[in-house]
């Protein structure tokens, strides 16, 4: 007998395809991250290429990180030419072993050559790659935009800032992969004391 559902109470009556028996329904198991950050390790990569954007979702990506309540000694920012090189630090920061999660913050804005495209695409490509190959939450929170208002639209206060979006989606990436893997990163004065050894 088919274990997904019950036999009918009697000929001819109909059962719902999702009626299962209750030894089924009791060891079902739901998992999600929480938007706690008082634990979470983070690397923030954002673009200083139009920076006057770039710099404001930053500004949004620290003010959340500060009211989830991760600590500023659990934070680094690391700034890089242009949002093509956010994937390569992402991937050295995400390897260190010393986060929990990485964001990367650009903005990327349409102009009258097909540069665009190509950046936008391989900008995404390269981050989702990243977080595949390193198994940790790499988040994307590079803007894509068609003009400039756009782009300072979705750089604004903390409800419609893409960097504080970014933060968020690291945090409950951070938590629930923790709960799946059960990975523990090492406390940080271990680092410490393994680059005071390298010297």
């Amino acid at each position: 007998m088919n274990p997904c559902y019950t036999r009918p109470p009697y000929r001819g009556a109909r059962v719902s395809w999702y009626e299962r028996p209750n030894q089924i329904e009791n060891v079902m198991e739901y998992i999600e991250g929480e938007l706690v950050g008082t634990s979470c390790r983070v690397g923030i990569v954002v673009s200083k290429f139009n920076e006057f954007v770039t710099n404001r979702l930053l500004v949004g990506a620290e003010s959340m990180l500060k009211q989830l309540g991760t600590p500023e000694d659990q934070i680094q920012v690391v700034k890089v030419p242009g949002a093509f090189e956010l994937p390569l630090a992402a991937k050295a920061l995400a390897q260190s072993g010393r986060f929990d999660a990485v964001v990367c913050l650009g903005a990327v804005i349409r102009g009258e050559t097909p540069h665009f495209e190509y950046i936008s695409a391989e900008v995404g490509r390269g981050i989702g790659n990243t977080a595949l190959a390193t198994g940790i939450p790499v988040v994307f929170g590079v803007l894509t935009t068609n003009t400039v208002d756009q782009a300072l639209d979705r750089s604004g206060p903390p409800e419609c800032n893409k960097g504080a979006d970014a933060v968020r989606t690291a945090v409950e990436m951070a938590n629930l992969m923790k709960k799946i893997t059960g990975r523990k990163l090492p406390p940080t004065w271990l680092f410490d004391v393994t680059s005071f050894l390298w010297l």
